[in-house]
């Protein structure tokens, strides 16, 4: 191994680390304040990131300047240079400023400084600290924007063999690197580095790419902080119009928690995390935590659709990828470098996926070999290579194939989406309707009125003439009209039983398309009459109650 040559000179080590321009910031946020230490660290690295400018790079950013540096073809645990580490940090901030409209600037100079200060700072936590290539490459990965499943695909392309399974010993070193960050933040005692945490995070024998990505969604104890922090991103212009129970504000912004045990007791993010409560309220009742808000319409609408099967109840954390290696492709119009390197090929195998766009890459790369066999072959040059072609027209039935297959989708999901706006709308409009009619016969009489009587105030509301249900059915079958057509009074359980059965036999058809053949006895079940209308009967008795 090559070690690094260049000014190794001393990172601050004189200077107290909180005595740091950034570390100064961030004290002055009052993050420790804080309760709980998983949301004090991901609140503390989510500063970090923003006042650095590092939430505006992806991890894709951070691998095209690894490569420009070279980096990518140096070992792992070669140590490096500051200077080099400023170059690299440097180039980021330097493209990231070219990439950003004009309506939004930074200051390269200073994102580099601060940057650069911070990963020196959580280099030096440790007292044997060392600036080494995985050191950097952790931290950025880390710190850095966009999905966490893309970035922790690109740690596992790291810590991986060629076979596609995980190494202990790299994924310990990971670890170590990555750990830092909370250290650096005095974070340590509740996340710090032991060297028993890479064997207790996975203890099988051979973990795969998939068994990694679970991380998403069942982090280890040591990485609790790193999918919240994506999660603190995500939410941070989320506003829930209810006020806090504690603080009386008015509105949320952020994470909405409500208590499982004190009937509508909510907390804003700032009083839940500083263990604020009052009233019959504990700290240790169960909080449910929130990073949306949802009105009763949108909830009853999404139960509507969670019943008829156009929705579904349980979505993977993560896609699932294939557990070997991907073929390496061409990929000369994609990546920069004029070498392969083993780098290189690792992270392609592990990050591309058989999208449409490496389908046509695909087709250029066979066109190109035809080409070249045309001219070793002069004489044969008017004839053609039957391999390729085949491959090639294979090629192009898939990308028809799934270009239709989506457009059939997205058409069927948007007819049943009008359905169900329309649906709503009418048991919304009936609920109005009949209060007006209850309302206009209590004015009329103290006694029962007379059906004369009921219909001379109905002719006196207005409510109850402008009421045109036709008027909202725009892209509703015709079944769903019939239903709700103006005429003799009918029963409102059997008509939205009418327009239920309209609704149920759209999801029937895109049930068809969707399922093979061995989902058929499900299909059967779903298209049972007797079971959708007990379904519907239970779901509407309800809500003939509340009317």
């Amino acid at each position: 191994m090559v070690m690094e040559e260049g000014d190794q000179r001393d990172r601050g080590r004189a200077t107290p680390l909180d005595g740091r321009q950034i570390f100064v910031e961030l004290a002055e946020q009052n993050f420790d304040a804080i309760c709980l230490s998983t949301y004090r660290t991901a609140c503390k690295l989510r500063f970090i990131q923003k006042r650095c400018n590092l939430h505006l790079i992806d991890i894709y950013n951070v691998i095209e300047a690894v490569r420009d540096a070279g980096l990518n073809a140096v070992e792992l645990n070669a140590s490096i240079s500051v200077t080099r580490l400023e170059n690299l940090v440097s180039s980021l901030f330097n493209q990231l400023s070219k990439r950003l409209p004009t309506t939004h600037t930074i200051a390269p100079q200073e994102s580099t400084v601060l940057l650069v200060e911070f990963i020196l700072a959580a280099i030096d936590s440790e007292p044997d600290g060392r600036l080494t290539v995985l050191s950097v490459k952790a931290i950025l990965a880390t710190l850095c924007g966009g999905k966490l499943v893309d970035k922790l695909r690109y740690v596992f392309s790291q810590v991986s063999d060629s076979t596609g399974g995980l190494v202990q010993s790299k994924f310990d070193s990971f670890l170590r690197e990555a750990l830092k960050l909370p250290t650096a933040l005095h974070e340590g005692p509740s996340f710090g580095y032991t060297p028993t945490l890479a064997r207790s995070c996975f203890p099988q024998q051979r973990v795969m790419l998939n068994m990694f990505l679970d991380m998403v969604s069942d982090p280890p104890q040591c990485l609790v902080w790193l999918p919240l922090m994506h999660r603190l991103a995500n939410v941070e212009h989320v506003y829930h119009p209810v006020s806090c129970s504690y603080c009386r504000g008015n509105g949320m912004t952020g994470f909405r928690y409500r208590c499982l045990r004190c009937r509508g007791y909510q907390l804003c993010q700032n009083c839940f995390w500083r263990g604020n409560a009052s009233g019959s309220h504990s700290n240790q009742h169960q909080m449910k935590e929130h990073s949306s808000w949802k009105s009763p319409a949108s909830k009853l609408g999404r139960a509507l659709s969670r019943t008829l099967g156009c929705v579904s109840s349980r979505e993977p954390p993560h896609p699932i990828y294939p557990e070997e290696p991907e073929r390496t492709l061409n990929l000369a119009n994609i990546v920069y470098a004029p070498a392969a390197h083993a780098d290189t090929h690792c992270t392609a195998q592990n990050i591309l996926t058989l999208t449409a766009e490496e389908i046509l890459a695909e087709i250029k790369r066979l066109r190109a070999e035809h080409d070249a066999a045309c001219q070793l072959s002069p004489e044969k040059g008017s004839s053609t290579n039957p391999t390729l072609l085949a491959e090639l027209r294979l090629l192009r039935q898939r990308k028809d194939e799934l270009e239709q297959r989506m457009s059939s989708l997205q058409e069927s999901r948007r007819e049943l989406m009008v359905q169900l706006e329309g649906l709503m709308k009418l048991l919304k409009d009936e609920e109005q309707r009949q209060a007006a009619q209850a309302a206009g016969s209590s004015h009329a009489s103290p006694s029962r009125p007379s059906p004369s009587t009921v219909r001379s105030v109905g002719a006196a509301s207005p409510h109850a003439h402008m009421y045109h249900p036709q008027d909202s059915l725009a892209g509703v079958g015709g079944d769903v009209q019939e239903a709700f057509a103006q005429g003799p009074r009918r029963n409102l359980r059997n008509d939205l039983l009418v327009a239920a059965d309209s609704i149920t036999n759209t999801v029937s058809s895109l049930v068809k398309e969707l399922h093979s053949d061995d989902g058929r006895e499900e299909e059967e079940r779903l298209l049972n009459g007797k079971d959708r209308g007990k379904l519907f009967s239970e779901l509407f008795h309800k809500k003939s109650n509340w009317i």
